[in-house]
């Protein structure tokens, strides 16, 4: 039993110090090819300077579309009697959370291939309506609007410095989104939507704006704050200045499930105002020398 735990103890020991070689490893990477590491709520992020733009920029996060499409067939279908066959159904997926349940299996196929070339998706699922065909059809129609009626959370919109930063400097800007899902009832039936964030917009408040673009940026190192991303801005005028930032957010949803289907549209929502004071900064040169005239004009403590 000792030498079990003895065991156990080292293998932990082993994995701790590979992950951080691993770890210290990628910043050492990071800083030989001009680029940097935070972290945020999505986890650790690698920053590189484009020497193009001369930008610190990071990765996109929208994800790409669904290659796939899908469709239904219902099982245990007797089509000369236009039935179903009770014996299938007996041996068939058990419906039974609700009335007049029908099983139905689901197959995908890639969009690119002419014609497709379908295959199951297993287990097989079931559906709740006398008219199977026509529930699904009526879902699709309304999904949409179902999706943009949701209390889906907006990305969280970071300024870096804030609430004070300095005219003509660089203030960063960056989003803290991730992939929300949400469980409704649609016409007797249990329909999970999950929204995906995939492109941001910034309103600045003094008239310019960026976006809309997949790119959500990044928090950067105090050290590096006032240094130009692809997503910070410089004012030109001393004010209060109103930021929103949008969020546009994909979906998709599926029924009793089956495959994640995905929502022809967008949702946008935006995230609630902040306030940034832009000043300015003064420099001035004094005489005095506050040791021998702690008084004197510029001294600490003197008006």
């Amino acid at each position: 039993m000792v030498d079990r735990v003895r065991v156990a103890a080292w293998s932990l020991v082993t994995f701790c110090l590979v992950a951080g070689s691993m770890f210290v490893t990628s910043i050492a990477r990071a800083e030989q090819s001009d680029s940097d590491i935070s972290w945020g709520q999505r986890g650790i992020g690698v920053w590189r300077y484009d020497s193009g733009s001369g930008a610190w920029v990071d990765l996109p996060a929208a994800g790409p579309e669904d290659p796939k499409q899908y469709k239904f067939e219902l099982l245990c279908l007797d089509p000369g009697q236009n039935n179903f066959d009770k014996a299938c159904l007996a041996a068939a997926a058990d419906c039974k959370e609700g009335e007049n349940g029908r099983p139905v299996r689901w197959f995908e196929s890639l969009k690119i291939l002419d014609p497709p070339a379908w295959a199951a998706i297993r287990p097989d699922r079931c559906l709740y309506s006398e008219k199977p065909t026509d529930v699904l059809e009526k879902i699709a129609a309304q999904i949409q609007s179902k999706f943009e009626q949701l209390p889906i959370t907006p990305a969280v919109s970071g300024i870096q410095p804030f609430p004070h930063t300095l005219r003509g400097a660089e203030t960063n800007f960056y989003a803290e989104a991730s992939e929300q899902a949400f469980t409704v009832d649609m016409l007797g039936q249990k329909v999970v939507i999950k929204a995906e964030p995939v492109e941001y917009r910034w309103d600045y408040g003094d008239g310019a704006t960026l976006g809309p673009g997949p790119t959500m940026g990044g928090p950067l190192p105090e050290e590096r704050w006032g240094e130009k991303t692809r997503t910070s801005h410089a004012y030109a005028g001393t004010d209060d200045y109103w930021v929103v930032l949008t969020t546009t957010f994909r979906g998709t949803y599926s029924v009793n499930g089956g495959p994640d289907m995905p929502i022809p549209g967008t949702g946008q929502f935006a995230s609630p105002f902040q306030k940034v004071s832009v000043w300015r900064s003064i420099t001035r040169n004094y005489a005095d020398n506050c040791i021998v005239n702690p008084r004197g004009e510029g001294c600490p403590g003197v008006p």
